[in-house]
Order: structure tokens, then sequence, then C-alpha cells
């Protein structure tokens, strides 16, 4: 007996905004080029096909940020969109806006400049999902106060340039504090609802209890439930601890002795999750758009998740002391 959905590429409701969305979203970070962030580079041409190839398969579902390769994500796509004459009707794309990398100016201001950027690089006129980004870089007054970037936001959605706005940061306490504020119809968590860490837990029954749609990035970890721990022992973009390297290997043992490749294991842990919209995987070659997909249908047995569940997780914050701002 499998615990995988009849169709595990069916739409699914984009929260309560009558949109839906495929279950898996396409993660253009790393299409950004931004080795600083996964160790590797990306070339355009990759890049390029990469963002192809989800176009033409059963997950066209575009997600990518300003903030990624600061433009250099948006101006790929946009690249791709221009190719096909504007976004396909059967695709769906998201950005994200939020502060200036080179100062971290996160005013109304940079937001607005860097919106109206996007949809230049993007080449699209409107946007149907645009979230504030990475909010634990401004404060939450800065944040809601006149002219500020929500404000900025909201005038963007009431021109019709936006379709609906979400919140997309780490801090789960203060992604809570802008759920609440009921502004958002939807909210991406990363990095904290995986095999490895839950620490997303009350911001997702918060979020699904709300209605509002609920997305998962980074359901790798950042790279170590797909590549393994010995190719790539990393977690949430910073060296993983001994403790979290023999947990990969265990889960490993365990999805082996079942015939299942582990990073099925690893994206259908979020996608088998009723609370979850769609699930953010973050791709850069071509190849990985079938990849996902093959593993996204994979069947597993109730043994392998029964087994699985008997593994600790974390559920500190996995970033807490990645960034060191003055």
């Amino acid at each position: 007996m499998s615990t995988t959905a009849a169709d595990p590429l069916a739409r699914r409701p984009f929260g309560q905004t009558g949109l839906s969305v495929p279950p898996v979203a396409v993660g253009c970070a790393p299409i950004g080029n931004m080795p600083e962030a996964f160790a590797y580079g990306v070339t355009q041409e990759d890049a390029l096909a990469t963002i192809r190839a989800a176009l033409d398969s059963p997950i066209p579902y575009i997600d990518t940020a300003a903030l990624y390769g600061d433009g250099e994500s948006e101006r790929r796509v946009g690249l791709v969109l221009r190719e096909r004459g504007g976004l396909p009707e059967n695709a769906f794309l998201q950005t994200k806006q939020g502060r200036n990398p080179k100062n971290n100016d996160y005013s109304g201001e940079t937001v607005k400049w860097r919106m109206e950027r996007s949809l230049e690089l993007l080449g699209v006129d409107r946007i149907e999902v645009v979230y504030l980004h990475d909010q634990e870089w401004t404060t939450f007054a800065e944040a809601f106060a006149p002219g500020g970037p929500v404000e900025v936001l909201q005038q963007f959605r009431d021109q019709g340039v936006i379709g609906h706005l979400g919140v997309a940061g780490g801090p789960i306490p203060l992604q809570i504090q802008y759920i609440e504020t009921g502004v958002f119809d939807a909210v991406i968590h990363h990095n904290r609802y995986t095999l490895l860490n839950r620490s997303a837990e009350p911001l997702i029954d918060a979020a699904a209890g709300r209605g509002m749609a609920v997305l998962n990035a980074a359901p790798y970890g950042s790279g170590m439930l797909v590549k393994g721990p010995d190719a790539y022992p990393r977690y949430a973009y910073q060296q993983a601890s001994p403790e979290m390297i023999e947990r990969v290997r265990r889960f490993a043992a365990i999805a082996e002795r079942h015939g299942v490749p582990l990073p099925a294991v690893a994206l259908q842990f979020s996608t088998r999750d009723p609370r979850m919209t769609a699930t953010i995987v973050g791709m850069s070659r071509p190849e990985r758009i079938a990849e996902t997909i093959r593993y996204l249908t994979t069947a597993i047995p109730d043994e392998l998740w029964e087994e699985i569940a008997e593994i600790p997780f974390d559920t500190n914050d996995p970033e807490e002391n990645r960034f060191q701002r003055n």
C-alpha cells in the first residue's frame, strides 16, 4: 500500500485565491548563479534550458526573486518568457521583493524600483503572486509604515500589477507575526520543514488554519538530502553537523532497503502533507525537471514512513547563526 496521492501531479488550490498550482514549483535561486550560497555556479545555457524544460513539463511553476543573483535569475527567466511570447497560459509565475543586497536598504522606495525592475527583467506587466522577501532584514514597524514595503506592494496589487501578496522569510515567530495581519494570501518557509528539521510546524498550522497557501521551499535542505552527505555535507547553505550527517545516512539506509531513492522520500515528505500547497525545489539543470517528477511519482510504502518516523529531527532554527549583520 502506498501513501502517495492518486495523481501526485494534480494541481492544488492556492489558498483561498481561486487559483490552482502544480504540487512542485521550480525554484530559480540556483539559476541566479549564486555560488556563495550553493557552492556551485550555473551557466546561462543551463539556466535557460532548465526554464524551458520546466515550461514544457507538468510542473510549469516558476519561483524566482529579485534577490536571486540581484536580478540575474529574473533576467534569465525573462529571456525564456520572451522566447515563448510571454508566460504560457498553463504556467504560473511568482517572484519576491525585499532589500537591496548592495546596501541592505529595505525601504518602500527600494521595493518599488526593484519591483519595476522585476517586471522589466521578466518581460511581463503582471505577476500573479509577489512575496515580501526575507523581512527579517527590516523591522515589523518599518515594513508596515506609511510608504513602506508592504504599502508599496499593496499599491501594485491595487493597480492590478500584482494579483496576490505573500510573505517569504526565515524566522518562524516573525513569519507568524506577518501572517496574523491578514494582509497576505500565501507564505513560504524554507529549510524548516524537511526530514531533518520541523521548526516550521507552528507556522504551517497557523497559515493553513487561516486558509492561506503554504509553500515549503528547500525540501532537500539546500542539497544534502538529494546529493547525499558525502557529496554535499551542507544544510541550509552551511556545513552540516556530524549528527545531521549521521541521520541522513540512516534515512538513506531505510530508503535503500525499500528500493526507494532518498530524494523521493525527502520530496514526498513535503508533498504528501495535506497542509502544503506546493513544494519549491531548486533546480539548475534541465534533466532535474524529469528527475523531480520521477521522485514525485515514486510509490513509497507505508512501512518506510513508519521507520522514518522513528528518527529524531531538529526543531531549532537552522539559520540562526548564518547571518552576521552590523
